[in-house]
């Protein structure tokens, strides 16, 4: 039966169409169960339209249509339950339709298709005998139709699409906020790498050719990470930097060569060097490793440009564009104009990946993981590019075009509002002072955030940087960046997190493999089982925070004392050593951890013993609170913040550290949102930590609203039993008090 099973799903998932895939799985269906017919209906528009069937008349085929509350069919959906019926016409919800032919028919078991708790259709098997089709048939047909759910439905937005005319929304995962509205892109290899293999007839001249090639391509990806060293954008100038190393003549240069001295044309010896070294590294089960064949691909078609087109000029668009792609490589992202770059969309990629760090560095919206964007013709269509929702819109409508227009005028306009007062302390009407962090991780751009009114750096991801890097980076390429964070803070605090990698943010030259990394190797787990890292790390915090006072050391994924004790020795030895090498005496900074882990909650009074302050990852503390993977798009919809429970959690964490003296602070997603905000602060919270893109809108809300006030709005939402009850509480308090445009 399992067979079965099996060769039917593949078979269906092999097919090319979603008419193909129907035909095969009503006609596999119907010999698996020995039975005289088998139907499927898919849902469209709230009606059940016969898509396949075999036993039926074909003519019936996209033409009968029922809504969910008629037939026998409309009930299975309906209920969301299978119908087992051992006479189908004598049922009070029978159903005749005369054109498919199907009176003969007496024994039905219909079962609703579902994916992620959505009906998606109902597969139906009849029998002209009347029987009751057993529990081994039943449960045969259930089974199928769980496994076939998410193919059917994948097939099914694959036809909506290969020929878009009229509006189709793709989804997809946020990897740089914001709206764009412009013509699509679609870049595939300009380049093939796959060259043909021709002999030299001068070895001299080809080796000419390739050393001018190689030597153009150093000095476009040295132009390339020089723009960005000017923009103080070092951290994204080191991936170009990166690429050029592996021109030298030690490295890929030197085996292209090497490649025409064996007697190769330059375009041959380019395309078999690199194909060689990518089959080996594909080869090779270290997915980082695996990873490096796209830099060798990458590099490998930049030669071959300056070998094939070396005077062709740069492309680019006559109006911004939409750019979208399998996969966007951060050079070629670097080398287009970023007046003309409105937007990116990939198939592949990851929101770590280093075209994704580059977008949010040049504020370009961008959406990644779009499955099927490809498949279909949109080059040169208008789409609408939501990456606040996660959403592409292929040829929208002129009302939903308008739409959108209309509220990237009304967001500009409303910024303008909030940034107007910025400058201005962050106090409720009756006199509370919130003060507002910065959340941050690339160096471009946080002089600038930083000048725009924060009050400090609440949280540096100090990952981001070991994520730009092909290596660990050493203890001076490590002071040299957090030096210049502290400088850009001025006098102002700065609380940088020590290494949290592992979960959802590894990094690609320590590839971490687990069943569950959520629960596993991350964050100072990783750290203390590495001190030689660790302690570079901190000597390299120290040194950068020398005698000032603006450093703070925050520790991530604390489960349990012991880590903090560990850590402390370990700073303390990095403090010593520090002070006997340079002669001088540093200031030890204040330590903090991360509440994110549950089980710390209920060791507050022992924490407070250790360490001078706590910063709650909310985005962390509601995953594992709830038990949810907020990447997983079959829970995520579970993942929310302003579930009553977690909003105790976080009044229990502050009523904590209050009653211990321990200072607190929250730097997870909820402080950038307007009704986290409120609420934290209604808790009594006085320091949030967010993205600079909320700082303006938090601190124009919290000018205009009052604490008192708040209490009482909080005292209803850790009463109430959802989130959407604790968002209608505050959509209520927000609209009677008229700040609702506020919220988005």
């Amino acid at each position: 039966m399992l067979n079965t099973l099996r060769d039917i799903t593949q078979a269906v998932a092999a097919a090319n169409t979603l008419t193909a895939a129907l035909s095969l799985l009503v006609v596999q269906t119907k010999h698996a169960m020995a039975t005289q017919c088998c139907s499927i209906y898919l849902l469209e528009h709230q009606q059940l339209v016969l898509s396949a069937t075999e036993g039926l008349h074909q003519s019936a085929v996209g033409h009968v249509r029922m809504p969910l509350t008629e037939g026998l069919v409309g009930l299975a959906a309906e209920r969301e339950e299978a119908v087992n019926l051992a006479d189908a016409r004598i049922h009070p919800r029978f159903k005749l339709f005369p054109e498919v032919e199907e009176e003969e028919y007496r024994a039905f078991l219909a079962v609703p298709i579902i994916y992620q708790k959505m009906v998606v259709g109902v597969i139906v098997v009849q029998q002209p005998n009347p029987r009751q089709f057993s529990e081994g048939e039943e449960a045969f047909l259930m089974t199928l139709a769980a496994q076939l759910a998410v193919v059917i439905r994948s097939l099914k937005n694959k036809a909506a699409i290969t020929n878009v005319q009229d509006q189709v929304v793709f989804n997809g995962t946020t990897a740089s906020s914001g709206i764009a509205i412009a013509k699509g892109l679609v870049l595939g290899g300009v380049i093939s790498l796959e060259q043909a293999d021709l002999a030299c007839e001068s070895i001299e001249h080809e080796t000419t050719r390739v050393k001018l090639a190689i030597s153009r391509s150093k000095d476009m990806l040295s132009a390339i990470s020089q723009r960005f060293e000017r923009d103080k954008a070092e951290d994204v100038a080191s991936i170009f930097s990166a690429f050029k190393l592996l021109l030298d003549d030690s490295s890929l240069g030197g085996e292209y060569i090497r490649e025409v001295a064996a007697g190769w044309r330059a375009e041959s010896a380019v395309s078999r060097v690199s194909i060689r070294y990518i089959d080996q590294f594909l080869a090779m089960d270290d997915p980082y490793l695996k990873e490096r064949a796209s830099d060798i691909r990458e590099l490998g078609q930049k030669v071959l440009r300056q070998l094939i087109e070396p005077d062709r000029l740069e492309f680019e668009p006559e109006t911004p564009v939409i750019l979208v792609a399998k996969e966007v490589d951060a050079t070629m992202l670097a080398e287009f104009p970023r007046h003309k770059l409105a937007g990116i969309v990939t198939k592949l990629g990851g929101v770590n990946a280093h075209a994704a760090i580059l977008a949010r560095a040049l504020g370009v919206p961008a959406l990644v993981g779009v499955e099927q964007v490809l498949e279909t013709n949109i080059d040169n269509k208008l789409l609408v590019l939501n990456a606040n929702r996660g959403q592409l819109l292929v040829s929208p409508s002129p009302a939903v075009v308008a739409e959108y227009q209309a509220l990237i005028r009304v967001d500009a306009e409303k910024q303008k509002r909030f940034s107007a007062e910025l400058s201005l302390p962050a106090k409720t009407l009756d006199g509370k002072r919130i003060h507002l962090y910065l959340n941050a991780g690339l160096l471009s751009g946080i002089e600038s955030d930083i000048a725009d009114g924060a009050d400090g750096i609440g949280l540096y991801r100090t990952e981001i940087p070991f994520m730009l890097h092909q290596r660990f980076p050493s203890e001076a390429e490590q002071i040299k960046v957090y030096q210049r964070v502290l400088n850009a803070a001025g006098d102002r605090p700065v609380v940088m997190r020590t290494l949290d990698v592992g979960g959802d943010k590894p990094l690609p030259y320590f590839p971490i493999k687990e069943d569950n990394p959520f629960l596993g190797w991350r964050g100072i787990r990783l750290s203390l089982d590495h001190p030689e890292l660790f302690l570079m790390q901190l000597r390299a915090m120290l040194q950068a925070g020398g005698k000032g006072k603006q450093l703070q050391i925050l520790l991530p994924m604390v489960s349990n004392l012991d880590e903090i004790d560990q850590t402390i020795e370990y700073l303390d030895q990095a403090y010593d050593e520090l002070n006997i090498e340079l002669n001088s005496m540093l200031t030890r900074p204040k330590i903090g951890v991360m509440l994110e882990v549950p089980a710390l909650l209920y060791q507050l009074d022992d924490v407070a013993k250790r360490v001078d302050f706590v910063s709650v990852g909310s985005n962390d503390l509601t995953q594992y609170l709830l038990a949810v993977d907020r990447n997983n798009p079959n829970v995520s919809s579970l993942f929310d913040s302003y579930h009553p429970s977690i909003l105790r959690a976080l009044k229990r964490a502050l009523d904590e550290c209050l009653l211990h003296d321990l200072d607190v602070s929250v730097c997870g997603e909820l402080a950038g949102e307007p009704y986290g905000a409120l609420l934290l602060v209604a808790m009594g919270y006085t320091k949030l930590s967010m993205n600079q893109a909320s700082l303006a809108r938090i601190n124009y809300l919290l000018r205009r609203v009052s604490h008192s006030q708040l209490n009482q709005v909080l005292t209803i939402c850790l009463s109430v039993s959802n989130a959407a009850q604790v968002k209608q509480v505050l959509f209520e308090f927000t609209q009677q008090h008229q700040l609702e445009d506020i919220l988005h």
